[in-house]
């Protein structure tokens, strides 16, 4: 086979980070999602151009997922990145995120999945940091789940992408 001297593969991917952005944009413009839909999205907190609280950085080094669902503010979408206000543990946090720092984007209300390769600084092994911007109950309210037996009450959830990931 040939050598790729076009690069289909990174034609491709700017293609698909196409479709997050034309999203994330009539988000923006309506200021609420339609139906069911949110969406899960995993970027490189380490990547150029990202801009994330101190906090939320030590706690996140490489990686992260935030949930767009309930609770948003200020969504902004340029050609390049995107700024959004979303709640941690109560604390109202903004943060910046290019489109080239995405490494996934899920919306679990119709099983649509993208994944892209984002190079790592000096390729190392990504540790994931998952999070969600609102709390969960078990049934899927936006109440705080009841606190266990011995359990602390904590306002939010930590969720896994690989739970909501097609088994092979």
């Amino acid at each position: 086979m040939g050598q790729d001297h076009i690069r289909y593969d990174i034609l491709a991917q700017d293609a698909l980070r196409g479709v997050i952005r034309k999203v994330l944009t009539e988000v923006g413009t309506t200021g609420r999602l339609p139906g069911d839909h949110h969406f899960f999205i995993t970027f490189l907190t380490g990547a150029a151009g990202v801009r994330i609280s101190q906090h939320l950085k030590s706690k996140y080094p490489e990686q992260m997922t935030i949930v767009i669902q309930h609770q948003f503010w200020d969504l902004k979408v340029t050609e390049s990145q995107f700024e959004i206000g979303l709640s941690f543990s109560d604390v109202p946090e903004k943060l910046v995120i290019p489109f080239n720092a995405i490494r996934g984007f899920y919306d679990p209300s119709v099983n649509f999945e993208l994944e892209f390769d984002v190079p790592l600084a000096e390729d190392e092994e990504v540790t994931s940091g998952e999070i969600t911007a609102y709390p969960v109950s078990a049934e899927g309210s936006e109440e705080p789940a009841p606190a266990k037996d011995g359990e602390e009450k904590k306002p939010g959830s930590v969720v896994s992408l690989d739970a909501f990931r097609k088994k092979q």
